[in-house]
């Protein structure tokens, strides 16, 4: 592999990894992530037709799927942690990593003519975003028992919402965790997942229906994907600035509706401070790393 293909490799797998981690935080939009990376248009015009130069499709997919796979796998239980032990420096680590993406977004809007009616859309955006972040917050009732993933209802339940979150991860702003929240099948997911990794429950029958409980989620988010992302790469195709306006809108109400409040005590603020100083310096670093790296081999 030439130097720069070597280079190209690390960084999508790089990006692969906080693809994985948007999957798992709360509140966190993986195709945010790919906005800020620079790797957005390439990424959303592979789902869309994957089978179109499919080799090529691969070999640019296969470092994100081994970089969020090792993410997720090491950070799982980290995150688990923070977010239950640091929950207002982990949130706002990354708010500030959604935040800091904002000069790069509106940078690709100021590209196109901007039109004053494109503030409608901007306006629907952050009112769907705060809607679906406040739905999360609440816990949005539904009638199926969500305790229970092993149950019958589940079983159907769970493909239905790992659907819906396919779809809605194609658009930037909207949160995978934060739809599963909506559908009160986050924390069960993350429960059954983390048994999946845990030693003591392997190839036991209930290991084995946690993988397969798993597995239709997963594939069922996949089909939802990649079905929606062609309506979402049409509209990117033909109206691109008011696409990217109305992300601006998602990102704002994303941003705003995981607010977690202000830190307690002085620990909360250190801790604070340092996160916000992290999540901007890595949004830098991947502007930076995006324009060096991200090029087509």
């Amino acid at each position: 592999m030439e130097k720069k293909g070597i280079k190209n490799f690390f960084y999508r797998m790089l990006c692969g990894a906080f693809l994985g981690i948007s999957v798992i935080a709360p509140g966190i939009s993986g195709s945010i992530m790919a906005v800020m990376m620079g790797i957005y248009d390439e990424l959303i015009g592979i789902i869309s037709n994957p089978f179109k130069k499919f080799k090529n499709n691969v070999m640019y997919l296969l470092p994100m799927v081994i970089g969020a796979f090792i993410s997720m796998l090491l950070l799982l239980q980290a995150l688990d942690f923070l977010f239950e032990n640091y929950p207002t420096p982990s949130y706002l680590l990354f708010m500030s990593l959604i935040a800091g993406s904002i000069p790069t977004v509106l940078s690709e809007a100021k590209k196109g003519k901007i039109k004053a009616k494109y503030f409608i859309g901007v306006g629907c955006a952050l009112i769907f975003a705060l809607t679906i972040g406040i739905l999360g917050k609440k816990g949005f009732v539904v009638t199926v028992d969500t305790t229970n993933v092993a149950s019958t209802a589940m079983r159907i339940y769970l493909p239905i919402c790992g659907g819906v979150a396919g779809m809605m991860s194609m658009v930037p702003g909207m949160s995978v965790s934060m739809v599963l929240m909506m559908f009160s099948v986050y924390e069960p997911l993350l429960h059954t997942v983390t048994g999946i990794l845990s030693p003591d429950n392997w190839f036991s029958d209930a290991w084995f229906v946690s993988v397969i409980t798993v597995a239709s989620v997963v594939l069922a988010f996949l089909v939802g994907m990649v079905l929606f992302s062609n309506i979402t790469k049409r509209v990117f195709d033909k109206h691109r600035t008011l696409a990217f306006l109305m992300v601006l809108g998602f990102m704002t109400g994303s941003i705003i509706s995981i607010f977690p409040g202000l830190p307690k005590d002085l620990i909360n603020w250190i801790l604070t401070i340092i996160a916000i100083c992290i999540g901007l310096s890595i949004s830098y670093l991947f502007k930076v790393l995006g324009k060096k790296f991200n090029v087509e081999e």
